[in-house]
């Protein structure tokens, strides 16, 4: 359908030179929003040169040396800022969005610093490196470290000031929307607020507009841009526009600016997934998987050493366990179950018998405060949850981790499926000896719905928000409640 017709008159420029709003005459910064990134990345290396300089004449004051070895402490330090500035950039950290989540900044400095410095001195022969001394090169990683950190806190609190005062400069820009002005409210505040400043906005005709349109709606738009001042074009449209968009914006590249597309509607949705390469082809990431190869690696590693030490420390308990399960009453040391595990692969649990009966089956009862299937010794071991930790083993083989989701009896796994809207999701990731929901009570028997919804939600926040500080935070509280004892029987 052609545009011009007589039902929908061609539209004429709105706004076309903006009045400057009273907030835009305060002092502004001398710093423009798209500059924030660079200037976090050169304060990054500003700060590690700078924590270089006062750690080794620290140093030297302390042992009383003149300003030597100066040259060789601020190449280490060239060579750990590269290191950690190409980390931080590789993972988009110095984006002004990421900038403001503090916490995510933290953590990611902490890891990104640490591994740095491990990898240069590995590399380098630190140890031996005669123009460094171990005692000045920890120093300037503890100082490093600490001044790097002081300065994200100094970055998120400016940042945020910048936003809500809008003090970032002035970034012109000719807005070309096809959204009602009503609806365009929340752009031009957000635009405003990061310190883009409307010359114009024009309106583009309803969907389907012809070639002759387009030409007359080009030619006012390049003339009102060439009569002013300008840095960027935003387009604001909807994405299933994009055919007769495309001509649009070609017929725009005669304009030595930038042309910034924005899309809305419910096609923009997509654009909003990460994107990755699959060979030739352009994919969208529609879902991610709850870690990365590096983040795994590193879980990994710490389930092998901490099950691995915790099993070295408690071998004589175990040991003595063992032997009191046998003396208590008939039966194995050991009860194994098979159990839903990672992406729902069946693996056979291990635990120390607490029961005079072995169930696995199609049908399970749980637990009661009063169960006369417990034993004697089993009825303390389950209240101190000692009877869990022969799982250290499934931690070792790979079949579980240290923390994660608690795995359920194959009946009951298919019993809460049906229960439990995104129950299965939760296998998204290993099981865990704890996990989110067990360091908040969640223990013990589900005797009804709510109760198993309760602990799935736990559970599924645990592996959208997972975090190497997260993980230790739970191993942590694990003894606090375990001497709670709540829902342990």
């Amino acid at each position: 359908m052609n545009f011009v017709n007589r039902h929908f008159p061609e539209r004429e420029v709105t706004d076309r030179v903006s009045p400057e709003p009273a907030i835009s005459r305060q002092q502004k910064w001398p710093l423009r929003y798209d500059a924030v990134e660079h200037v976090a990345l050169g304060a990054d290396i500003a700060t590690i040169l700078f924590a270089s300089i006062v750690s080794t004449l620290l140093y030297q004051a302390q042992n009383g040396q003149a300003a030597a070895g100066l040259d060789n402490a601020l190449s280490f330090a060239l060579v750990s800022a590269a290191c950690l500035v190409c980390l931080l950039k590789t993972y988009g950290l110095y984006q002004p969005v990421e900038l403001l989540a503090l916490r995510n900044q933290m953590r990611a400095v902490c890891l990104a610093w640490t591994s740095s410095v491990l990898f240069i001195w590995a590399v380098s022969g630190f140890a031996t490196h005669p123009g460094i001394s171990k005692q000045a090169g920890l120093l300037f990683v503890v100082i490093g470290l600490g001044l790097l950190l002081a300065e994200r806190w100094g970055v998120k609190v400016l940042l945020g000031r910048a936003l809500s005062g809008r003090k970032f400069a002035n970034t012109n820009i000719v807005l070309i929307s096809d959204q009602p002005l009503s609806k365009n409210v929340g752009l031009s505040e957000t635009l405003s607020m990061h310190g883009y400043f409307v010359k114009g906005r024009f309106s583009l005709p309803p969907f389907g507009f012809g070639p002759a349109c387009r030409r007359r709606l080009t030619a006012r738009v390049i003339d009102h841009i060439r009569t002013c001042q300008l840095d960027q074009v935003v387009v604001e449209a909807d994405p299933e526009r994009w055919p007769e968009l495309r001509a649009f914006v070609a017929d725009l590249r005669v304009l030595p600016f930038p042309i910034i597309f924005v899309p809305v509607g419910t096609t923009s949705e997509l654009l909003r997934h990460p994107k990755r390469s699959l060979g030739s082809a352009v994919c969208v990431e529609l879902q991610r998987g709850p870690l990365t190869p590096l983040e795994c690696a590193i879980k990994r590693m710490i389930d092998v050493i901490g099950a691995g030490l915790a099993l070295a420390m408690l071998a004589p308990l175990l040991a003595l366990t063992a032997v009191a399960i046998k003396l208590d009453s008939r039966g194995p040391v050991f009860f194994r179950q098979q159990r839903c595990g990672f992406n729902g692969r069946i693996f056979l649990i291990r635990k120390f018998r607490t029961m005079h009966v072995l169930e696995d089956g199609p049908v399970i009862l749980q637990a009661n405060r009063a169960d006369r299937r417990v034993t004697r010794v089993g009825r303390w071991l389950r209240r101190t949850s000692f009877d869990e930790l022969p799982q250290l083993l499934n931690v070792l083989d790979g079949s579980m981790s240290l923390v994660g989701p608690r795995p359920h009896a194959v009946a009951h796994d298919n019993e809460f499926d049906k229960l439990v809207r995104n129950y299965a999701l939760r296998h998204r990731v290993r099981p865990g000896l704890t996990g989110w929901a067990q360091v908040h009570g969640c223990r013990g028997p589900t005797p009804t719905a709510v109760a198993v919804e309760t602990r799935v939600q736990y559970d599924l926040w645990y592996i959208d928000n997972w975090s190497l500080g997260l993980d230790i935070a739970i191993l942590l509280r694990t003894p606090v409640e375990v001497l709670r004892g709540r829902n342990a029987y």
